[in-house]
């Protein structure tokens, strides 16, 4: 197996277990803000692994605008045109630190 596609591989197995995790917490009451902060986390892995099949580069960054913008403007094929992730952002660092979410 290349590199690359090893790569690939470790951001879609990263996101399908935060996915995974988000998935229970909401099914067994919670706690709430560790589901969103996983459901964030998924997305922005599965956007990651996306770039990487695709062999764009991406900055270190929880911004999912900023990573749906580069695959919009990057990958022909990006599949999720004109998908507004802007809410989903703020739980990347939000729920982690604001103790009254």
């Amino acid at each position: 197996m290349s590199d690359e596609v090893a790569h690939v591989r470790g951001w879609f197995l990263k996101a399908e277990s935060d996915f995974a995790t988000a998935k229970h917490m909401l099914n067994t009451g919670g706690p709430y803000d560790t589901a969103c902060f996983h459901a964030q986390q998924a997305v922005e892995k599965y956007l990651k692994g996306f770039l990487a099949l695709n062999a764009q580069p991406f900055p270190f960054t929880h911004n999912l605008e900023k990573l749906q913008q580069l695959g919009e403007s990057a990958v022909p094929a990006w599949p999720l045109k004109g998908l507004d992730l802007a809410e989903l952002t703020v739980f990347a660092v939000q729920t982690r630190y604001d103790f009254e979410f």
